[in-house]
């Protein structure tokens, strides 16, 4: 039995799991996708303190390599519950179970999908999350990006430096993430901002994307952008639907806690993004995960 499972290898989880470590308890951290999380798919970071610039992947190796140093261990699994069993925590995984006695659930959050025919299908045909991971293959060629937040500039951003043309659909009047982001990418002249329209399928031949059908949202008139590959960028949603049947989420998903990453279940905190709060960056994670480890470790002290 592990005095703490961490669900989730982001930010959140492995500050976690650091500082659960240097409190001498025994930690495993549990993750079912990529050690690191979503900065991994961040080409260039700017904003975490001590360093200028470094890409997610650098960060992510920088943690991974401290949290592996003071003896942490990893398990690649999914979990599909967690439950308390006579006051033990249990963590179901699609291949087992893992006891412990207290758990933090880091889990982040999961790359939104359109909704549209033709997305699902076309997923590494044509639709991609990733401009980090895919970009490559559309050297040359016109993309569309959705959105118009910090993720969909960042990715227009890195797009633009290989594709012929990046066409920008908004649905909304404006671009809403940082000005000077959004001014310099528009300065651009291989890329293209449609505002006011929503993207309502995408379009394929053999397989492979050709474009996407947009609606205007102010007029109602639909037509069509003709492209080789599509990249949706509309946010995340929290990855929490293990825990669904707990009693633990809101509405929208994220799990109820405050500042001290307490939740309403004894021994069970959160860290992150998939936590209720107003801001979700990288630097609010790792100070979640600070939070809920010393929280926890306050928990299994008083027990």
């Amino acid at each position: 039995m592990y005095d703490i499972i961490i669900i989730g290898a982001g930010p959140a989880g492995l500050t976690a799991a650091l500082y659960a470590r240097r409190a001498e308890k025994s930690v495993l951290v549990i993750e079912k996708g990529v050690f690191g999380g979503q900065i991994t798919f961040s080409p260039k970071i700017e904003n975490y303190p001590g360093f200028a610039a470094l890409s997610g992947n650098e960060l992510a190796d920088k943690m991974m390599e401290q949290v592996i140093a003071q003896g942490a261990e990893f398990e690649m699994e999914t979990v599909t519950r967690v439950a308390d069993e006579n006051g033990v925590k249990k963590v179901y995984t699609e291949d087992g179970v893992f006891e412990g006695r207290s758990v933090i659930v880091a889990t982040g959050a999961a790359h939104r999908h359109l909704g549209v025919p033709g997305e699902e299908e076309l997923i590494g045909g044509g639709v991609s999350f990733c401009a980090v991971c895919d970009g490559a293959f559309y050297s040359g060629q016109t993309v569309i990006v959705v959105g118009g937040g910090n993720s969909a500039l960042q990715e227009a951003t890195l797009l633009s430096e290989t594709s012929k043309k990046v066409i920008l659909v908004q649905n909304l009047p404006t671009l809403t993430g940082e000005k000077k982001l959004a001014d310099a990418l528009l300065a651009k002249d291989n890329v293209e901002a449609v505002y006011d329209s929503v993207v309502t399928g995408i379009l394929s031949e053999n397989g492979a994307v050709t474009g996407a059908t947009i609606r205007n949202t102010a007029t109602g008139a639909e037509s069509a952008l003709a492209a080789e590959g599509v990249f949706v960028a509309i946010g995340l949603a929290p990855a929490t639907d293990f825990l669904k049947d707990t009693g633990l989420l809101d509405e929208f998903g994220y799990v109820k806690a405050d500042e001290s990453c307490r939740t309403p279940l004894e021994g069970v905190f959160v860290a992150g993004d998939c936590r209720t709060k107003a801001v979700r960056q990288i630097t609010t994670a790792a100070a979640d995960g600070a939070a809920a480890a010393l929280a926890a470790c306050a928990y299994l002290g008083g027990r």
